[in-house]
C-alpha cells in the first residue's frame, strides 16, 4: 500500500519564528507513516492581504498556492489560521470563476489542520513523546471555529508520557492576536491577551500549548512583559518530543 503523499504549508511565522514546530510536523507525519514534501515555491497563504480587503493579491496568492500544492495526495499545516484560509476563503475568492473554483474546491478537500489530520483523517495516535509538566491548551479561533479542531489535540496529548493537561477557564476565548486585529487595536488586543494570561496563570499550568504560532507568540509575548514563569511551545513540538529547545520567547528569533 503506497504511503499518502502530504504536502507541508509551513507557514510564514513557522519560518520565520519557529522552524522548529516544521520539523517537529514532518516527524510525526512521518511517525504516522506519511511520506512528506515541501514545496519550495510555496508562500503566504495570502490571510493578510484577504483580512486587509486586498482581494486582488488575495486571489493572485491563492492561485499560487493551488498551483505549488496540486498533486499531493493532502495539505497539512500546524495552523488552524492558515489552513482555514485555504480551505474555507480561497472558494469564495473564486465564487465567480468557475476554472479557479473548481481548484479551490479541489485543494480545500484535500486540506487538514495537522491534529485534525493525524486524528480524523490517518487516525494516528501512537505518541511516543515524554514531557513532564503541568500544562494547559489555548483553542485558537480559527482552528477551532472554522476546522472543529478541539479534542484532537487533547487526544495526542493525553498520549503524552508524564504530562498533566490542566484546562484553563475561558480556553476558547481569543488571545488578541487575530492576524492584522492586533496592528489595528492594539489596547483591545492588549487587553485580551492580558485576560488569557490571568486565565493561564490561574490553572496553575507550567507550560502553555496551543496550535498556531500567531497566538503563541501573542501570548508568549504578553507573559513575558508580565514576569511570567510560563514557558510556551507549538503543541507539535511537545507530541514530536522536540522541546529541547528554548521555549517560545526565549529563542534568537522570538
Amino acid at each position: 500500500m503506497n504511503k499518502p503523499n502530504v504536502g507541508l504549508f509551513v507557514t510564514c511565522l513557522v519560518d520565520l519564528y519557529r522552524p522548529n514546530v516544521g520539523f517537529a510536523t514532518i516527524k510525526l507525519l512521518e511517525q504516522a507513516g506519511c511520506t512528506v514534501e515541501v514545496p519550495k515555491s510555496q508562500t503566504c497563504c495570502g490571510q493578510p492581504a484577504l483580512n486587509s480587503g486586498d482581494y486582488a493579491n488575495s486571489r493572485d496568492i491563492a492561485k499560487q498556492v493551488i498551483e505549488t500544492f496540486a498533486n499531493f495526495d493532502y495539505v497539512v499545516a500546524p495552523s488552524g489560521s492558515c489552513i482555514g484560509t485555504i480551505k474555507t476563503h480561497y472558494t469564495e475568492l473564486f465564487e465567480n470563476d468557475p476554472e479557479w473554483l473548481n481548484k479551490a474546491e479541489d485543494l480545500s478537500r484535500r486540506s487538514h489542520e495537522l491534529f485534525s489530520f493525524l486524528t480524523d483523517i490517518i487516525k494516528f495516535d501512537a505518541v511516543l513523546s515524554t514531557f513532564p509538566a503541568k500544562a494547559t491548551y489555548h483553542d485558537s479561533c480559527s482552528g477551532l471555529r472554522e476546522l472543529g479542531v478541539k479534542n484532537q489535540p487533547r487526544h495526542l496529548l493525553g498520549n503524552v508520557k508524564d504530562l498533566t493537561l490542566k484546562e484553563m477557564r475561558n480556553s476558547e476565548v481569543c488571545c488578541g492576536f487575530g492576524g492584522t486585529f492586533c496592528v489595528k487595536y492594539p489596547e483591545i488586543s492588549t487587553r485580551m491577551a492580558s485576560d488569557k494570561v490571568e486565565s493561564i496563570t490561574a490553572s496553575g499550568a507550567e507550560v502553555l500549548l496551543g496550535g498556531d504560532m500567531g497566538c503563541l507568540l501573542n501570548i508568549s509575548g504578553r507573559l513575558k512583559r508580565l514576569d511570567s514563569t510560563v514557558k510556551v511551545y507549538h503543541t507539535a513540538e511537545v507530541l514530536a518530543d522536540m522541546t529541547n529547545i528554548p521555549a517560545i520567547g526565549d529563542g534568537e528569533n522570538d
